[in-house]
């Protein structure tokens, strides 16, 4: 499984998506615990596209640097995005009365976080986490 795609427009998918990300990440050998924070960044970035754009995908595939592998996730939608992307970034902020740990919190777990996101357009996280 190089890469695999989910569509992303329930719950349901938000736990298939989770199920296919744990899947990959275990063939790539990471350990339970960073299972956990694989599934945990992936159920924040598709909810927030349930919550947020409706519809959207979520991407898994596989990544490697210098022999160390690893798996990148891709949250993509074409929902309202988001207009301010730093204040969006900052601990505690949210703009659904949420607890707003969900970016800054996936930002936390991961290794690497990139977000691009466009005032109705959408918006696109890219995040990966590395076998240790």
């Amino acid at each position: 499984m190089d890469e695999v795609s989910v569509r992303i427009s329930s719950d349901l998918d938000l736990v298939r998506a989770r199920e296919q990300g744990r899947v990959l990440a275990g063939q790539l050998g990471f350990t339970q615990s960073d299972l956990t924070l694989v599934a945990t960044a992936i159920s924040e970035l598709a909810r927030n596209i349930v919550r947020y754009a409706r519809r959207g995908e979520i991407v898994l595939r596989q990544a490697e640097d210098g022999g160390v592998p690893g798996i990148v996730i891709i949250a993509r939608d074409e929902g309202p995005g988001i207009p301010d992307v730093n204040r969006a970034m900052e601990p505690g902020y949210s703009t659904a009365g949420g607890l707003g740990l969900g970016l800054p919190g996936v930002r936390r777990i991961m290794d690497k976080f990139e977000i691009v996101s466009e005032v109705n357009r959408g918006t696109v996280v890219t995040v990966t986490k590395w076998k240790r």
